[in-house]
């Protein structure tokens, strides 16, 4: 029987901190078990060492090392969103208290982690579009930084 494949988040201190802040987020999210480092362990003993959590049904990893290790853009979690103020709440959320907009609908959270919050419909644009339609709806895309889900309607439809 296969399990799960778990993402597993390498945090210096902040382990806790972002899954919390994680699970605060969605609606569909837990804050699972929170293991902590004992004696004559690496890192001083009841720091968090591990938070399991869920995010819509996906189960990830918190794991604090005590070393720093930086996230990079190299992997992102991408958050289909049905409506435009689904998409202002995780924008918004995750850009609090010291992340940065990138562009086309990617951030970065203030832990480092990258993020892409796109309309849930971008899929079905990009499958079922004409060389036209995506060409039109890339290109506007590539002029945003938040996503706007009227705007890159009208450019789908050429409007």
């Amino acid at each position: 029987m296969a399990g799960h494949i778990t993402p597993c988040f390498w945090f210096a201190s902040e382990a806790e901190a972002a899954a919390r802040h994680y699970v605060g987020i969605f609606d569909d999210a837990a804050l699972g078990h929170v293991s902590r480092y004992g004696a004559d362990m690496p890192v001083a003993e009841g720091t968090v060492l591990f938070a399991q959590f869920t995010l819509r049904g996906q189960p990830y990893m918190a794991l604090n090392t005590g070393r720093p290790i930086a996230f990079n853009e190299g992997i992102s979690l991408s958050v289909d969103c049905a409506t435009q103020a689904e998409i202002d709440h995780h924008w918004d959320a995750l850009l609090a208290d010291g992340g940065a907009p990138v562009q086309c609908g990617w951030l970065t959270d203030r832990f480092g982690v990258s993020w892409q919050i796109v309309p849930r419909m971008m899929d079905e644009w990009m499958r079922t579009g004409t060389a036209g339609q995506v060409a039109r709806l890339m290109a506007a895309m590539m002029d945003m930084v938040k996503l706007d889900i009227a705007a890159l309607q009208r450019a789908f439809e050429g409007e």
